[in-house]
């Protein structure tokens, strides 16, 4: 039991890095952002990574053969969803639409964001197929709660940058975006 705590968790952290780097970007974006609203972007990036794992190990046991013809397409996925969010995060920050004032991320680009930082966590259904129902679901919260954890330093550490960034945050968190989704399709390729 030991060992699947572990493994759970060192598997939720490796999965919570591109979730951690968009909340780095999403803070630095909104340095002045609530305490509630860290939790709730947080938390949505941690939904994504429990039910991705889970809909991985359901397409296993139900659907496999629909679920490989899709898997080449995911990094690919993830760098379209990246690349939109983050020009525009860009363009609103070059263009000085913001004016100084700090432009949270809606939540249409929000729910994008934990689908494009977790949809590579698909492929970890077929690293746990071979664990019972119960167990899948135990692995998928402790993933979830890793990654919960993680964005929340994620956001900590943004809204410190940020606030010394201030007029150059939307910029830079736009750019951190673009090149996560780079590497996602590089790494994917």
């Amino acid at each position: 039991m030991l060992l699947f705590l572990a493994n759970s968790i060192l598997l939720g952290a490796g999965l919570a890095m591109d979730a951690f780097s968009v909340s780095c970007a999403n803070a630095l974006r909104e340095p002045g952002m609530p305490r509630p609203r860290m939790a709730l972007i947080a938390g949505v990036y941690a939904w994504f990574q429990f039910m991705m794992p889970m809909i991985g190990w359901f397409c296993v046991h139900e659907a496999v053969e629909r679920f490989t013809a899709f898997q080449p397409f995911i990094p690919w996925i993830a760098l379209a969803l990246l690349l939109w969010i983050g020009g525009k995060m860009i363009f609103e920050g070059l263009r000085g639409g913001a004016q100084g004032e700090n432009i949270a991320v809606s939540g249409g680009a929000l729910l994008a964001q934990g689908v494009a930082t977790s949809i590579d966590a698909l492929s970890v259904g077929f690293a746990i197929a071979d664990y019972s129902f119960d167990k899948a679901l135990l692995a998928s919260l402790i993933i979830a709660a890793t990654t919960f954890a993680i964005c929340l330093g994620g956001l900590a550490l943004g809204k410190r940058v940020g606030t010394l960034l201030s007029d150059k945050a939307s910029v830079l968190g736009g750019v951190i975006l673009v090149a996560i989704g780079i590497e996602i399709a590089v790494r994917g390729v």
